[in-house]
């Protein structure tokens, strides 16, 4: 996740990976906004922070090693961190984006159809030859159609 700090305007990033309303996926790069600048940790000074409208359901750490994954969905709607190396993430508009440690996607691509060819959601893998190490953050919230950026 790129982070951008300056006292107006905290600026975070992440890939939101979702489908659209004929069942077709998009990556969107997207911002969190409305941070409030209050205590997190008192009596530590404020903090920029940003609470998620989201259950967390259950946290995984993945070790991915160099390859490519078939086409799959997300089974649940989850966030997705890499800690160390380097994935891919290829939607079915073929859109490609390539994340690693500090970068977060949230993965919501579970109302994805089949396309002609029969792929469906997406297709991920490592990039290079060093495994990739990925947190997932899975949720118990249902996953939106059509709903680029929305995450609360």
């Amino acid at each position: 996740m790129a982070l951008k700090t300056t006292p107006e305007d905290p600026t975070a990033l992440f890939w939101h990976l979702w489908a659209d309303a004929d069942g077709v996926t998009h990556q969107s790069q997207c911002r969190f906004g409305n941070f409030e600048l209050k205590s997190f940790a008192p009596p530590a000074k404020d903090l920029w922070t940003k609470r998620l409208a989201a259950t967390p359901e259950d946290i995984t750490i993945l070790v991915l090693q160099p390859g490519t994954l078939k086409w799959h969905r997300n089974p649940k709607p989850q966030w997705i961190i890499p800690l160390s190396g380097t994935w891919f993430v290829e939607s079915m508009d073929g859109t490609r984006v390539e994340m690693g440690p500090g970068m977060a996607s949230f993965g919501e691509d579970q109302l994805a159809k089949p396309d002609k060819n029969g792929n469906v959601g997406h297709l991920s893998g490592v990039v290079g030859e060093e495994p990739c190490v990925l947190m997932l953050i899975q949720l118990t919230d249902p996953p939106r159609k059509d709903a680029a950026c929305r995450i609360d």
